[in-house]
């Protein structure tokens, strides 16, 4: 990269910062950091928990997008003073060239982020995976998609909370159900609703033939009790049962897993975490009052879409996307069109250009 690119660069980073300072109203944020803080020192703040617990997750959330925009602005400062020397010392184009790959990244991660509007973005997501009909295909798809994810979240630095894991009798896994928490949590994995598709030659097939399995995904924001939802104890079914472990000393020899369904709309959550049924019962309403929410949130995207008019929707439920790992290997999102033929690295959880594609696509509606 000559000079005059190196500059150019560096003029249009700065750009894209004085819009996303506009953007993300940092002015605004600085106040409001402030504020919390004076919250936060109030010692009758830990009377209320709750209360406590979210002013926490604002005050980091904030602290966050604060030190990364004044890291960029720091970078893009540098940048700018170097490019200075460098017109009149090539030796420092080499410090210059070194910068552009550090500051894109982290450029356009911060630009995806200020897409997110919505009130629950900046929330934790409760993550479901169910196996489809297919038995044993099934399930170990439905445990692919599971480590998928683990992966992902590792990758981001996403701390996960397992609240519910049902192995398969013969492989795989028949269920899971767990907590991501971290930066943007709910607002990156809500594009991983729907349907999951695999294609591949069967390893459990002895004529090594072709098979195509199915998993749900689905993905909500947990909510806190600030949020009202109506649930009418006539309308769930609670249920009981062992939770599993390895055996040995250590086994749950209580009932003390539950599991909820709520009758009206077939949801089912389960718990089996803690060692406690009143704990585990206490989390499966926690995320049977997040899956209503997002039930309604997708209401009201689905008419925001109709209303909109638009001929490619945004589909919730139907399935999402394809991995054909047999004649050929190609994943495609079937929502957005994009696609990449490296399979193993999307399903080893490199899945972040599939999310930002639907998200840019999805603000735009």
């Amino acid at each position: 990269m000559d000079l005059f690119e190196l500059g150019s660069k560096m003029h249009e980073y700065r750009k894209r910062l004085d819009e996303l300072k506009s953007h993300l109203d940092i002015e605004r944020k600085e106040m409001r950091i402030k504020e919390l803080e004076h919250i936060a020192a109030d010692p009758t703040l830990w009377d209320d928990p709750d209360k406590a617990k979210t002013i926490q997750q604002e005050q980091a959330t904030i602290t966050h997008t604060l030190n990364r925009f004044k890291q960029l602005d720091k970078e893009v400062t540098d940048g700018e003073d170097g490019y200075e020397l460098a017109k009149e010392d090539a030796d420092f184009i080499p410090e210059l060239e070194e910068l552009v790959p550090k500051i894109e990244p982290e450029l356009r991660q911060l630009e995806m982020e200020q897409m997110f509007t919505g009130e629950l973005d900046g929330n934790a997501a409760i993550v479901t995976i169910n196996s489809g009909a297919g038995g044993t295909e099934s399930q170990d798809w439905a445990d692919m998609l599971f480590r998928m994810y683990m992966r992902y979240c590792e990758r981001r630095g996403y701390t996960v909370e397992m609240a519910n894991l049902q192995p398969a009798d013969d492989a795989g896994i028949k269920a899971a159900m767990f907590i991501v928490r971290g930066d943007w949590a709910y607002g990156y994995l809500q594009a991983e609703s729907g349907v999951h598709r695999l294609v591949r030659i069967s390893p459990f097939d002895a004529n090594a033939r072709r098979h195509t399995s199915f998993a749900a995904v689905n993905v909500s924001p947990e909510i806190d009790d600030s949020i009202e939802i109506d649930i009418r104890d006539e309308d769930l079914r609670v249920d009981t049962y062992r939770s599993g472990g390895a055996g040995g000393q250590h086994i749950n020899k209580t009932d003390s897993a539950v599991r909820i369904t709520h009758l009206p709309t077939g949801i089912v959550v389960a718990c089996q975490a803690e060692r406690s049924q009143h704990k585990n019962r206490h989390t499966a309403m926690k995320m049977l009052r997040s899956r209503l929410y997002e039930l309604e949130l997708r209401k009201k995207e689905e008419e925001k879409v109709r209303l909109a008019g638009e001929k490619k929707t945004i589909e919730w439920g139907s399935q999402i996307r394809s991995y054909v790992l047999h004649p050929y290997k190609l994943v495609k999102d079937h929502r957005t069109g994009y696609e990449t033929s490296n399979a193993d690295a999307v399903l080893d959880g490199n899945i972040n250009d599939f999310i930002e594609t639907y998200l840019m696509e999805k603000s735009r509606l």
